[in-house]
């Protein structure tokens, strides 16, 4: 054991197993709570899952860290003289010093960027390195990445959250802090932008079904950078501006998680949804940095790697100080009769990884192959030499983790955590370092980095493959520097940008999630009531059935052709349990729940990690409880209730932190009409089929009305007994009071539209007064009834009804069109 792995399990010396098996639940609960997550396209449990983190961090010594240190910025710097010099002069193609094949011959390489001076003078400014250690301590440059490396954010959460299991041991080793290298990037992209201090960064990126788009949201929170996707930029006259709902925003600078090929339609692939036409020619024009420039994807081809060594030599006149491990491009006829006799104790790769004009396959260990297998493999090799890469084996150098096999199918409680057996076990361990410019031709290393572990039976470090991580930390024998991200001093201009934009695609996610999230709960609770009075005292009532079955049809909580509850309440009952977790067909309570959720998820950054806890939480309870009573054939009406109850729960939390946790801006506007859209046209609809169904006059079907406006402890107090229509109008359609009753919804509706409008205190925009106005209504007016065939008609309630119901469909559509898809007025430019 080394001196500093000694010391830190020193500061362990009194923990036994059960109290590390304790901090391990704790570690597995934090990363579930903080809502980290790891997107895997192909898994079948859903788009997203829990980041994989272990418990021991990697530690590197400060000797170790140096050799480290200078020698990813020397190629780092090598690196940028390739960028200038393959999109300039191209001296190392035409001196032989790099085979074309492997620049113009790879689809990374952009054409349309070819003698374009990138803004700010440099090409490269975050680029990652994958290094793996040997058994004589001698670390070896495996890869490295320039489009859109991946990490910066997770290394950070990782950071965080390990710091705080062992803060003792943290201080005492003297483990290098973070903010100050991600300072210095903020600062040199500001710098070098077009804009100076002032400008308006953001960090583009592919979306939520991204397999790293947690870091997109958590690094743009961070580093105070708005988050955006292809379709909220725009390029006018050049310049790359921002979709918002108060116009077009100039954008100075992005931070890509993009891959190149993606950025631009018009140039690039024409079938890209992500990226923004014309931003290759606002680049040209230099009106925008972007980090990195496009066109570097060639430099992550593994060939590179075995011309660098030369190259070096040739652009900077040094030999390389961190090696890489040997490497041979088999489009090369002596490195093909070189490599082929060390296929066996090689890894084989793809030269282009990822085309798809090339043949692109996953990395395969000569080790692994059978003799036959072996040979196949280099007929290929030879028949396609040019798109075959060998490298050199290194067995991974391993480091100790915390295994945890917990009793009881390894349950998170902290009784299981006392009954698990748990030990310290060797994993292989591959470690990913940063590097970030600090200046105009200046980098820093971030000290640390992230680590991937290998499973228990691989040999490949990845994610993708059942991996983990692991914190890194880089000791050093001087003073830690303690920077912080925090500004103390900030410019007028730099206040105005940090005033949040919303733009034109989180204000439609924000609106959803406020419509999904009333639909939600409108969906509970008529679940509720249904199921209460399908097993209660008024079961029998022919009218408060009908309306039940009517409004269950309506709102799709059961499907067409269920026999209605007054025909066979048993088969209604069950076709309604079984349609509640349900996210398919019947769109009851979990297909509600999980469209709440997905909305929610594109707009992470804006939410609290509370809030976004919940969310979670509530929707996995649901589906799990849904299932598990299924499974077993125990799924009564009882235990649906207790369901739904539980459910109710969260999302009065849900409802909680959006009313009083989230900034009111005009994103929170569009969630809150999004919401009330959502209430009048429900509440509306329940009152019309009260009516046209006469549940209202009955007992159990006026109580029902009132327990789904949620408002029978309002009603008994101010009218005991009663069961006047005059007092359920009163209370339900005129309450200015009543945060449910029409009123108070068309009021709210009435002043949320005019603020998002921009309205002068007291007036009203052309949106507002599409809603009808409650200062018109009468209780008179609409008591007034005329005979007819079914009894007496609410002429006037009825006309009412039908204006909300109308209003509500005109305001959803009005506000797409004005906010987010601008077809209603023609954008307007916010600053310059």
């Amino acid at each position: 054991m080394t001196p500093v792995w000694a010391q830190f399990f020193a500061h362990l010396s009194g923990q036994t197993a059960a109290d590390l098996n304790q901090r391990a639940v704790n570690l597995a609960r934090q990363v579930r709570d903080n809502g980290v997550s790891y997107n895997v396209y192909a898994d079948e449990g859903g788009p997203q899952r829990p980041w994989s983190l272990d418990l021991f961090p990697l530690i590197i010594e400060p000797g170790s860290w140096q050799q480290i240190e200078a020698g990813v910025l020397q190629r780092m710097r090598l690196l940028e003289r390739l960028m200038a010099d393959v999109y300039g002069p191209q001296q190392s193609l035409m001196q032989g010093w790099l085979p074309p094949a492997l620049v113009q011959g790879h689809p990374g390489y952009l054409r349309a960027m070819h003698g374009v001076k990138p803004v700010g003078g440099m090409h490269l400014h975050i680029a990652a390195f994958d290094l793996a250690r040997g058994p004589d301590g001698q670390w070896w440059v495996v890869g490295q990445r320039c489009q859109a490396p991946s990490g910066l954010g997770y290394l950070l959460e990782n950071r965080l959250t390990i710091g705080s299991q062992f803060p003792e041991a943290f201080a005492a080793l003297r483990v290098q802090r973070l903010a100050s290298t991600y300072r210095a990037l903020m600062d040199s992209l500001k710098l070098m932008s077009p804009a100076g201090p002032d400008a308006h960064l953001a960090l583009l990126t592919p979306g939520p079904y991204n397999e790293t788009y947690f870091e997109h949201a958590y690094l743009a929170r961070y580093l105070g950078l708005s988050l955006v996707e292809g379709s909220d930029l725009i390029v006018r006259d050049e310049r790359l501006y921002l979709k918002t709902l108060k116009g077009l925003v100039p954008v100075h600078g992005l931070l890509k998680r993009v891959d190149d090929e993606y950025l631009d339609p018009l140039e690039l692939r024409a079938d890209s949804t992500l990226g923004v036409p014309g931003l290759l020619q606002a680049i040209r024009a230099g009106h925008v940095l972007v980090a990195n420039a496009p066109g570097s994807a060639f430099l992550e081809s593994p060939a590179l790697l075995g011309f660098l060594p030369a190259l070096s030599r040739h652009l900077l006149g040094e030999e390389l100080q961190l090696p890489a491990l040997p490497t041979w491009w088999c489009g090369e006829r002596s490195a093909l009769e070189d490599a082929l006799p060390r296929l066996r104790e090689s890894a084989i790769k793809a030269t282009y990884t990822g085309s798809p004009v090339h043949h692109s396959f996953d990395a395969v260990l000569g080790r692994a192959l059978s003799a036959r297998e072996l040979d196949e493999w280099a007929g290929r090799i030879v028949r396609q030499s040019e798109e075959h890469t060998i490298q050199a084996y290194l067995p991974l150098s391993q480091i100790p983790t915390w295994q945890t096999t917990a009793a009881g199918g390894g349950v998170d409680t902290a009784s299981a955590a006392h009954e698990a057996a748990g030990q310290v076990l060797p994993r292989s361990v591959m470690l990913r370092v940063f590097v970030v410019s600090s200046g105009l031709q200046s980098w820093r290393v971030l000290p640390g980095g992230l680590a991937r572990v290998a499973g228990s039976t691989a040999e490949v470090a990845a994610m993708q493959r059942g991996g983990s991580s692991a914190d890194v930390w880089a000791l050093t024998r001087g003073e830690v520097d303690t920077t912080t991200l925090l500004q103390p001093h900030l410019t007028a201009a730099s206040l105005t940008q940090r005033k949040r934009m919303v733009t034109s695609r989180a204000a439609e996610n924000l609106f959803w999630l406020g419509r999904y999230t009333e639909r939600t709960e409108n969906a509970l609770r008529l679940a509720r009531l249904t199921l209460e009075c399908l097993n209660g005292e008024d079961q029998s009532s022919p009218a408060l059935l009908v309306w039940l079955g009517s409004m269950a049809l309506a709102n799709t909580l059961v499907l067409p052709g269920v026999p209605s509850p007054a025909q066979a309440r048993r088969v209604f009952e069950r076709s309604l349990i079984a349609s509640l977790g349900s996210s398919e067909g019947a769109t009851s309570v979990g297909y509600y729940l999980r469209a709440l959720k997905m909305a929610a998820s594109t707009v992470r950054e804006r939410l609290s990690q509370a809030h976004w806890r919940v969310i979670v939480r509530a929707e996995e309870e649901l589906f799990a409880g849904c299932s598990m009573h299924s499974d077993q054939g125990d799924y009564s009406s009882l235990a649906a209730l207790q369901l739904l109850k539980n459910t109710s729960d969260h999302l009065a939390a849900i409802t909680g932190a959006q009313t009083d946790r989230m900034t009111r801006d005009d994103g929170w506007r569009l969630l809150s009409i999004g919401r009330h859209i959502e209430r009048l046209s429900f509440l509306t609809g329940a009152l019309a089929r009260g009516f046209e169904t006469g549940s209202v006059h009955t007992e159990g079907g006026f109580e029902a009305m009132m327990a789904l406006f949620d408002c029978t402890i309002t009603f008994h107090a101010q009218y005991q007994q009663s069961r006047d229509i005059a007092a359920l109008l009163d209370l339900l359609v005129l309450d200015p009071d009543n945060p449910r009753s029409l009123a108070w919804v068309a009021r709210t509706l009435r002043a949320r539209l005019a603020k998002l409008a921009d309205s002068a205190p007291g007036e009203l925009c052309a949106l507002s007064l599409r809603v009808p106005d409650p200062q018109s209504w009468s209780l008179v007016q609409l008591c007034e009834t005329q005979p007819s065939d079914s009894g007496q008609d609410y002429l006037a309630l009825r006309d009412l009804l039908l204006q909300c119901l109308g209003a509500a469909m005109e305001v959803s559509d009005a506000i797409n069109s004005t906010y987010f898809t601008h077809s209603a007025a023609s954008n307007q430019s916010v600053g310059t």
